[in-house]
């Protein structure tokens, strides 16, 4: 099938579009799945009598693992191939989500909503993205992670206003079928249409010269992640880079991923038009995100990040002053919105440029997993704070100064260069 379609678009359109477009959807896809619970919170709460501090803390679990797995599903993909690992993540997904349905006890919602989801959607995540950038494009890589990047705001646009719909008129279960469903649908997508290398469709990367040979990682892909750590952890770049996306991570998915549903009940405001909110948001991340990487590809990459995480600050301390009316809210959302992930073509931009496109992979894998501890952090922390202090005020208040105080660290990435095993690394954004 692979071939055949190969062939079909041959002298028309690379094929690493198709499977950068395959990759948009698997991105999609378990980014929608992985954010679903952001709309279970206070259905879980009214079904069972659980508080939100101890359902945040199911979610915590799910964004901790969701970045936790990047380094490793990068490594295992390097070492058994993409196909297999993600055809394992989607298949793992649709089984969790399905017995979710089942749950009576609140370690239950761990297990599956929180271990297996997150286990799952780690695989199928950013690292995803970047490997296929890496492995099927040498030139317009910008532009391509920016567009799978947006992928995952996109999920949220696509899944939570019709999940919101579907809690609101037949309960939480349904929605536990319908993204079970998708996971499942995807499966025979990937399998039959994504190639393993460029080389296995008689092709070179895109913009390539022609005979280039690909570089192929044998060993244990768990070996493979904590040597390639141990090489970038000697490099002060990559505690910048994995202290920045902490930030990021912690501002994104963990506090107005998962909370901003929540915020809008607390304020009066319907899950249906909350679930709308964080979609239209994921309208604007589009073009924000897309916008990132060809600014990435052209601009340097420092001064870009201090804006983001300067101006996502800056909307964040905004948020709880804002009303939370219809105005208020519209104008968090467009601004919001185009700065919901676009730290992310940048930050793999200074990646690339300071280890080599043969440690990147892995290592930005560290990288998101560094963004997925904070989302976690905040999951967990923002969800406590509502318990204990009955309000969201100083949740965005805090994590809008932490994000314009990184807008200033940033500028530090890149700045000169660190050897590594013998190589000069050079950061030349």
């Amino acid at each position: 099938m692979t071939t055949f379609v190969a062939r079909l678009v041959s002298g028309r359109l690379h094929y690493g579009w198709i499977a950068a477009a395959l990759a948009f959807l698997v991105l999609l896809s378990a980014a929608g799945i992985r954010a679903t619970p952001s709309i279970l919170i206070v259905p879980l709460e009214n079904a069972f009598g659980w508080d939100r501090a101890g359902i945040s803390f199911a979610i915590a679990v799910n964004i901790f693992l969701y970045g936790l797995m990047g380094p490793f599903a990068a490594a295992a993909m390097q070492r058994f191939g993409i196909r297999p690992v993600v055809l394992f993540a989607l298949a793992l997904l649709a089984v969790a989500v399905a017995a979710s349905t089942l749950i009576t006890q609140e370690w239950q919602l761990v297990l599956t909503w929180g271990v297996f989801v997150g286990f799952g959607s780690g695989i199928a995540a950013m690292v995803f993205g970047a490997t296929i950038v890496n492995r099927w494009f040498q030139e317009r890589r910008g532009l391509v992670m920016g567009l799978l990047t947006a992928s995952a705001a996109t999920g949220q646009l696509v899944f939570l206003p019709i999940l919101a719909a579907i809690v609101e008129d037949y309960g939480w279960k349904p929605v536990a079928w319908t993204v079970a469903a998708v996971a499942a649908a995807v499966f025979p997508i990937v399998y039959f249409l994504l190639p393993e290398r460029p080389q296995d469709i008689g092709l070179t990367r895109y913009g390539e010269p022609a005979g280039a040979q690909p570089v192929v990682t044998t060993g244990n892909p768990l070996v493979t992640a904590f040597r390639i750590l141990g090489r970038a952890a000697k490099v002060r770049d990559f505690w910048l880079l994995a202290g920045s996306f902490f930030v990021c991570g912690l501002t994104t998915n963990g506090l107005i991923g998962t909370h901003l549903i929540s915020a809008c009940l607390d304020q009066g405001i319907p899950a249906t038009t909350g679930a709308a909110l964080l979609a239209a948001m994921g309208i604007f991340d589009l073009f924000g995100t897309t916008a990132s990487g060809w600014l990435s590809d052209r601009y340097s990459s420092r001064w870009l990040l201090f804006w983001y995480y300067g101006l996502r600050g800056l909307s964040l301390i905004y948020l709880p002053f804002s009303g939370f009316s219809f105005y208020g809210l519209s104008i968090f959302a467009v601004f919001y919105g185009l700065d919901w992930i676009a730290t992310v073509p940048p930050t793999l931009k200074l990646t690339n440029d300071a280890f080599g496109k043969e440690d990147a992979p892995v290592v930005f894998g560290w990288i998101a997993a560094a963004h997925q501890v904070g989302a976690a952090t905040a999951a967990f922390g923002a969800g406590v704070m509502r318990t204990a202090l009955d309000g969201y005020l100083a949740a965005f208040i805090i994590a809008g100064l932490i994000c314009v105080g990184t807008a200033f660290l940033v500028l530090a990435i890149g700045r000169g260069s660190r050897p590594v095993r013998g190589r000069l690394v050079e950061a030349t954004a």
